[in-house]
């Protein structure tokens, strides 16, 4: 996830643009709170997104004003004020950059010293906020098992993060959840996970790990460019079409309390914006700046 959502900046409204950032500032300041000064290396714009999507689905306004940090030591500017659910959302940042480095240890891959930096952070989401933690580990146990068995089914393969979201939603927007909700984050997740299993193709294919489009076509597609010609290719973006559908169908379906502006933005535009550079080899952060942290999946 880390990475892949993101605007599609020539059409966001400046005051959106404004609203983000300080959104951002917001996040960081709620995983230090939470989670303690070390936890807001894992801080990204990814979750952001889902601080500002959560909110305005909630009806939690966010009071913006001009403030100093850390980073912005000399020149103050906008942030967002922590509430209890920034405060979640941190948690919720902090054990998903955790469990990510804890399944790069099992794979065999080069991450203790990494995950260190989150140990403490995690020990005390995980007191403060269990169900939140909870969460996370099972559907990551349920991924693991999904990798261990080499399920070539695009949908199974990506039922686990798909859930996750859609669990998560529905414990942070409490009695405000619906069934629209539930779908809508359900679809994020499931997005989340098959635009990074798209990206790592290449990759995947050279380290021989779990991947569930080279399971599907890997003995007629060497390489990501050869998957996305032929059939193949039009399966693929089949399969994110729907995707992409269902959250249309769900952004009709739900009540927002404040301006969408940025979250039509980032799902409407920025998401297929996303997947169509992945889809042609490009580079997707190659027009913002890079995220800290790693991907949220990593289908290792």
């Amino acid at each position: 996830m880390f990475g892949y959502v993101q605007t599609d900046t020539p059409y966001l409204f400046i005051k959106d643009d404004i609203l983000y950032k300080a959104m951002y500032c917001g996040l960081c300041k709620g995983i230090a709170q939470v989670c303690g000064n070390p936890a807001r290396m894992g801080l990204s714009y990814d979750v952001t997104f889902l601080s500002v999507l959560l909110h305005n689905l909630a009806g939690k306004d966010v009071q913006i004003k001009k403030s100093h940090c850390l980073t912005h030591c000399i020149r103050s500017h906008q942030m967002a004020d922590v509430d209890e659910l920034t405060r979640k959302l941190g948690a919720l940042n902090t054990a998903l950059v955790y469990f990510k480095y804890t399944d790069d240890i099992a794979d065999g891959d080069k991450g203790r010293g990494k995950r260190f930096w989150f140990t403490s952070g995690y020990k005390r989401m995980k007191k403060k906020y269990p169900d939140i933690e909870k969460i996370v580990r099972e559907n990551m146990l349920s991924q693991q098992a999904v990798e261990k068995q080499k399920v070539a089914s695009i949908d199974r393969a990506s039922d686990s993060t798909a859930n996750m979201m859609s669990q998560i939603s529905k414990y942070l927007l409490g009695d405000k959840a619906t069934e629209y909700t539930d779908k809508l984050f359900y679809q994020i997740g499931k997005w989340i996970y098959l635009i990074d299993a798209l990206d790592d193709y290449d990759k995947d294919i050279k380290k021989g790990a779990y991947n569930p489009f080279v399971l599907s076509y890997g003995e007629s597609a060497k390489c990501k460019r050869e998957l996305m010609q032929g059939k193949s290719g039009e399966e693929v973006r089949f399969a994110f079409h729907a995707v992409f559908y269902d959250i249309r169908e769900c952004l009709a379906n739900v009540h927002f309390h404040f301006n969408r502006d940025l979250t039509d933005n980032i799902l409407l535009r920025g998401l297929p914006q996303a997947t169509q550079r992945i889809m042609n080899g490009e580079c997707v952060n190659c027009n913002r700046k890079k995220d800290r942290t790693p991907k949220l999946t990593d289908n290792k």
